[in-house]
């Protein structure tokens, strides 16, 4: 028997050139990239908003939609995962990311390495679609 989850409803939080956040009624951000190359500190704005938002919400999960997303540089990389991450988790307690690959297999490649530098204690999972993380997502505790 098929299981079907309610279609989440989705706050607009802010914009920049990296892309969109939202509050997903479902307890949850999405973050929903553009496609432009980005600039450090457009990225870091980015995360920053991420963080209030989670802040703001109580919410310890983070969906994040790369679609067309160009490979984040080693800077970005490093300061997600050695900087933001950590802080995160101890500031808000954030502990899952549901990853929808993109595209372009660079990508892919400076998602893992995100993925592989991150606190280990930060759960990661890959999906192919919105609704597979999103299920994912969903069935965690709040």
């Amino acid at each position: 028997m098929a299981t079907f989850y309610a279609q989440p409803t989705k706050t607009p939080h802010f914009t920049n050139v990296v892309g969109n956040i939202y509050y997903a009624s479902q307890g949850y951000i999405q973050l929903q990239w553009n496609a432009e190359r980005i600039h450090l500190s457009d990225l870091q704005a980015f995360y920053e908003q991420a963080l209030t938002l989670l802040d703001s919400t109580s919410c310890r999960k983070i969906l994040s939609e790369h679609g067309q997303r160009q490979p984040l540089a080693a800077a970005a990389q490093h300061w997600l995962a050695h900087e933001w991450i950590p802080r995160a988790m101890k500031q808000v307690r954030v502990e899952y990311c549901a990853i929808v690959d993109g595209s372009n297999p660079m990508h892919r490649l400076s998602t893992q390495t995100v993925i592989t530098d991150a606190p280990a204690e930060f759960v990661f999972k890959r999906f192919t679609t919105i609704g597979e993380a999103e299920a994912w997502l969903s069935s965690l505790p709040n």
